[in-house]
């Protein structure tokens, strides 16, 4: 019972050539992520055979007929370019965009530290580009174009599937329309196209026009339904799609914190007899789309939200009551000190819920402000994202007397989000934020794997045998026999290319997450007792060349010894 669990982050980001006219967004992607790796590393494939895109967590199935096929992330594909970032990250085209895959990371501080290593791998790969192409490409981490156009940040959890997914559903319908006022990154224009001119807590909340949905392209859903854990059976992965890309350190953290602390409340609460059912009957809104556009545009942060009771609530409200009811079941299994605090039973738990709590006294404060105190409220602006930002767009506006529609304001919200630290606006301010982890911390996370989870076999496998690689996915590593000829008889997967046939291969199941990293690990959040089998069994037919890589070994230096010898010999 912890902040802890597996979690991880994905990021699209936005990418130009402002030199070049009507540039290709698409090719100026696959020049990106094709400078991201060498030779060797490039040709490793992405093993798309595990992904299962049309499951839908409330038990049924799309038919794949009636799939847009930018859903088909399983279909083969023509252009294979795909990277397996130092780190265990993955790197890889996604339609039009360059996009990084955090490796799988065990709690919310490790996880931004491994998402914004991921800023720092695509700022090198574009570097690396401009100087291939001889033109100059450019990436924004943002989440819209203000003319129509959104592209995701989202967040990954893996959860007990035990949980009934219509209460996940509520919990995190709750939790998604009302932890903008905190977690937002801010955004000049109101509407999909800036149809009226302003400014709003969220980039993606107008985006949003479902409460479910299988969808991340259209239509997209606050509660994304997408089944597919790449984890053991009674785990299902929680897929989030309406965060903002943060640049700030504490609303990223605690985006990650605060929805994996109320996981756990769902994980628990029948055990600790905590009527979770009724907290959730009272918090249903009567239409939670409208509210997360309302919590958006609402800058007094007051906005009543209408409640399927027939009362009304706000985004502060539903916030602190979303945080009372974890600090209620974290006083019934931990007990209390002398003031009250929960024993939170590790330090990440203790800062989340630290984080969790300035965060609401920042938004009090910011609620029951003006506009005047409010351009002057430091501390808050160091912790709350969007407040910083429009203190600046604040300040130029009435500088200059411009309207919230000026194509200055614009583009100062567009060089917030410049990765390229000479473009970069949050560059200029970042000394004034408060940080969770520093920049020593995020060039280690883009080198190095995360020790604790699969991540670390599979950077340490692809780092040291690129050669031997043949595909990688979340949950499986397939290696090719030292001595296997490439005959160009048979593909493997869904590469595009022949390699061997599928005899010369041995692959590696590694569903579950915390089972191959190089610390020990001790249990998360979520897992029971025990826990599913740390390499789960396959079929005969599969123990083929490299068999101890699937024999009993759990010391890690123990287990590359022995990658060393298997490919050295052969076997």
């Amino acid at each position: 019972m912890t902040v802890r669990r597996v979690m991880g982050t994905e990021t699209e980001y936005a990418v130009s050539a402002p030199a070049v006219s009507h540039a290709n967004p698409v090719q100026l992607s696959f020049d990106v992520i094709g400078a991201a790796a060498d030779p060797e590393r490039s040709r490793i494939r992405w093993d798309y055979r595990q992904e299962d895109p049309v499951n839908d967590a409330r038990g049924t199935r799309l038919e794949r007929a009636a799939a847009r096929p930018d859903m088909l992330t399983d279909e083969p594909q023509l252009n294979i370019v795909n990277v397996i970032a130092p780190n265990g990250g993955r790197m890889y085209v996604d339609h039009a965009h360059p996009e990084y895959s955090a490796p799988e990371t065990t709690d919310p501080f490790e996880a931004v530290r491994y998402d914004h290593a991921g800023d720092l791998l695509m700022r090198r790969a574009a570097a690396s580009a401009s100087v291939g192409t001889g033109h100059d490409i450019v990436l924004h981490r943002n989440n819209v174009d203000g003319k129509g156009a959104s592209w995701g940040t989202h967040e990954n959890y893996m959860m007990l599937r035990s949980v009934p997914f219509d209460t996940v559903a509520a919990l995190m319908t709750a939790h998604f329309v009302s932890r903008q006022i905190y977690a937002g990154s801010g955004r000049v224009g109101i509407g999909e196209r800036s149809e009226t001119a302003g400014y709003q807590l969220s980039q993606r909340a107008d985006y949003i026009h479902a409460i479910l949905g299988l969808q991340t392209t259209f239509e997209r859903p606050i509660v994304n339904t997408r089944d597919e854990s790449h984890s053991p059976s009674d785990y299902r992965r929680l897929h989030v799609i309406v965060g903002d890309a943060n640049r700030m350190d504490v609303p990223q953290t605690l985006k990650l914190g605060a929805t994996s602390m109320l996981l756990w409340l769902a994980e628990h609460a029948d055990e600790t007899g905590y009527d979770l059912a009724a907290l959730l009957d009272s918090m249903a809104l009567v239409d939670p789309v409208s509210a997360m556009h309302t919590v958006s545009h609402d800058l007094t942060l007051q906005a009543e939200l209408p409640l399927r009771d027939g009362g009304v609530t706000n985004a502060w409200i539903m916030q602190v009551r979303l945080r009372a009811a974890v600090y209620e079941m974290g006083a019934l299994v931990y007990g209390t000190d002398t003031r009250g605090e929960p024993l939170w039973p590790d330090k990440p738990t203790t800062g989340i819920m630290a984080l969790w709590g300035q965060a609401l006294a920042d938004v009090a404060a910011i609620r029951h402000a003006d506009d005047d105190t409010r351009l002057n409220m430091q501390p808050e602006a160091s912790r709350v994202e969007w407040l910083m930002k429009w203190q600046l767009l604040e300040r130029l506006r009435r500088r200059h007397g411009l309207s919230w529609n000026d194509p200055k304001l614009r583009a100062i919200d567009l060089g917030w989000a410049a990765l390229d630290p000479v473009r970069s606006i949050f560059e200029k301010v970042r000394s004034r934020t408060e940080r969770t982890v520093d920049d020593r911390q995020v060039a280690d996370a883009a080198g190095n794997a995360p020790q604790t989870t699969r991540a670390w076999l599979r950077a340490a496998v692809v780092n040291r045998y690129a050669s031997q690689v043949v595909a990688v996915s979340w949950s499986h590593l397939t290696v090719r026999r030292h001595d296997a000829p490439q005959t160009g008889e048979e593909s493997y997967g869904n590469a595009s290319r022949p390699i061997v046939r599928p005899s010369d291969l041995c692959s590696l199941d590694m569903s579950d997450p915390c089972a191959r990293g190089q610390a020990p690990q001790a249990p998360l959040g979520g897992r029971p007792a025990g826990g599913p089998p740390h390499w789960p069994a396959r079929p005969p037919s599969h123990r083929a060349p490299m068999a101890a890589f699937v024999d009993g070994t759990r010391n890690a230096d123990e287990l590359i010894t022995q990658i060393d010898r298997n490919i050295t010999a052969g076997r």
